[in-house]
């Protein structure tokens, strides 16, 4: 698809950070989308936002662990738009804290929605591309599919998987040319994710200074959509990880967990929290996280 004037996105995760740009950066170009999260009230200001932006949107209250309301999500936008043309699996969150100090529902929780929640969104959009004959499935995935998280084994694990799950597709749909599925990995993205995120360190986390925008990885899977390619790095770091780990496992591992290990020592103490990733949450809105005004990274 060259031109998204009147096309049809399915976006996941649309109340905040990736997600609310992502609606944003499709609506400015005149694209209808159907916004999914589990947070009515802020997928209701966002669609009021595409919509003064020139776009048309509906609002499709999901939890994407629950495969009855991923399958009523595409039917919704199907019924509402005629078809389905773009589907983004963005949703995602995790856990940080030692493997074996943080509780297994936790972990559990993380699998199922960063892995299964994508899952369940291409079965249920990948019988209307296939009738369609045509289609574009971009899936979020992380620069941690490329070089393991330390204090994240969960995430990792969900974000590795998402990343074969993603390639497998494209094997499978290699006779069905009008069909794309592509990768999406980003660096560490300034959105309210760390905010919603569980973290059982009782410590702050610090990102670091190499943070970017959430408009850069909305921009992409805009790109995306005109133009599909199998995997787009956003943000240098992702693809200078990619490199150091296909090229040095071990020394990229040492050398990432080392600075880790070295972090958490260092950080202030905080609260240990669940934040959102089993229930949802008021704060954490926005697109951006504010961290990278508060480390003025421009």
């Amino acid at each position: 698809m060259h031109h998204l004037e009147g096309a049809s996105v399915v976006i996941t995760g649309a109340s905040s950070g990736i997600g609310r740009a992502a609606a944003i950066a499709f609506a400015r170009r005149g694209a209808r989308v159907a916004l999914a999260a589990r947070r009515r009230s802020a997928l209701e200001e966002v669609a009021d936002e595409c919509r003064r932006l020139g776009g048309v949107a509906i609002v499709v209250e999901t939890d994407v662990t629950d495969t009855g309301a991923v399958a009523a999500l595409a039917q919704g936008a199907a019924d509402a738009f005629g078809g389905i043309d773009i589907w983004i699996n963005n949703a995602g969150s995790g856990v940080i804290g030692a493997f074996w100090e943080a509780p297994l529902e936790l972990q559990r929780r993380t699998i199922e929605l960063n892995l299964l929640g994508a899952m369940y969104g291409a079965y249920a959009v990948l019988p209307y591309f296939l009738r369609q004959g045509r289609g574009i499935l971009i899936n979020n995935i992380s620069l941690a599919a490329w070089a393991p998280n330390p204090f994240g084994a969960a995430y990792t694990a969900s974000k590795f998987g998402l990343r074969g799950l993603t390639a497998s597709l494209r094997q499978e749909l290699g006779d069905h040319t009008g069909i794309h599925v592509c990768g999406v990995f980003p660096a560490i993205i300034d959105t309210p994710g760390l905010e919603h995120g569980a973290n059982l360190t009782g410590k702050r986390i610090d990102p670091g200074p190499l943070i970017f925008a959430p408009e850069d990885v909305a921009e992409t899977f805009v790109a995306l959509a005109c133009r599909p390619r199998d995997e787009v790095a956003v943000g240098w770091p992702a693809r200078a990880g990619q490199i150091a780990y296909a090229l040095a496992p071990r020394a990229t591992e040492h050398l990432i967990g080392a600075f880790a290990r070295r972090a958490l020592r260092r950080a202030d103490p905080a609260p240990r929290s669940e934040g959102a990733l089993m229930h949802p949450v008021a704060y954490g809105t926005s697109v951006s996280g504010g961290l990278r005004l508060r480390k003025g990274v421009p």
